[in-house]
């Protein structure tokens, strides 16, 4: 019969929500920067397309939850679907390089920026830096228990096991929450200040998108335990869970490069705060 599907992949149907998230998001980043220049409506257009960029996500990642109940996600396209889960990743990790790559050259070669830092590294401006072995530490370890919990959060969906899924993706959450409150706190009793020089600068841009990706990845986890109530994943076809495990995962070892490099490493002999 003409039209029949003779295929394992999956047609997409004509769906407006990738071009109004795509617009939703042009509004919003185009927003911020007038926002961030004091441009007259700047928040109201970071606001709006704030709002058009949630709408959108909502309604498009319920679409696809949606094709998943109706069998549309066969083996061949939750492959794809990792296959854009890891390059998503890699473009994440590429982000992060960028910064580590601006904290390494600054720290490296501190004669060469002797107008900015002073000639030395950490800068002359900064007084005391962040005790690597108090709260850093703890966070550390709250970030390594959470990748253990959202593994047996993994392996207790691939076996059946409904209960320890639950468990194991409510332990995670709240450990992802212990961890952004320790760091709101850290932030909040620091000895130094963002945009004072290159050292605050890149210290905060740098854990503070690891922290904004913290919070990301607990909201990817609070909808995976949702859907868990609700019965959705199965142990052979849990993608949304998968890929939120991977972005946990991910999550954890940035922050692991981040205390070696940039508490321990980055403030060695330094004053403590």
């Amino acid at each position: 019969m003409a039209g029949t599907k003779n295929h394992d992949y999956h047609i997409l149907p004509t769906d407006p929500w990738p071009f109004i998230l795509s617009f939703s998001a042009l509004v919003m980043t185009s927003g911020l920067a007038l926002f961030m220049h004091e441009y007259r409506f700047g928040e109201y257009l970071l606001i709006a397309g704030l709002l058009g960029v949630l709408i959108a996500m909502y309604n498009w990642f319920g679409n696809i939850v949606k094709e998943a109940h109706e069998g549309s996600h066969t083996p061949v396209v939750q492959l794809h679907q990792r296959y854009g889960m890891i390059l998503f990743i890699a473009s994440e990790v590429m982000f992060f390089v960028g910064w580590f790559w601006a904290f390494f050259d600054f720290s490296l070669f501190p004669s060469a920026l002797t107008d900015v830092v002073g000639g030395q590294w950490p800068p002359k401006a900064i007084e005391a830096v962040m005790d690597p072995w108090d709260l850093p530490l703890l966070n550390t370890l709250i970030l390594l228990c959470s990748g253990t919990t959202v593994t047996w959060a993994h392996h207790s969906l691939i076996h059946g096991d409904r209960d320890g899924l639950k468990k194991g993706l409510w332990a995670t959450i709240i450990l992802g929450l212990i961890f952004s409150a320790i760091q709101a706190y850290e932030y909040a009793h620091a000895p130094f200040v963002f945009g004072q020089n290159t050292y605050g600068s890149v210290f905060y841009m740098a854990t503070g998108f690891h922290g904004f990706h913290v919070i990301v990845g607990t909201i990817m986890l609070i909808v995976c335990l949702v859907r868990a109530y609700k019965g959705h994943f199965t142990p052979k076809q849990h993608f949304g869970f998968e890929a939120a495990a991977w972005y946990w995962h991910f999550v954890d070892v940035v922050w692991l490069f981040l205390f070696v490099s940039v508490y321990i490493w980055g403030g060695a002999g330094a004053p403590v705060h």
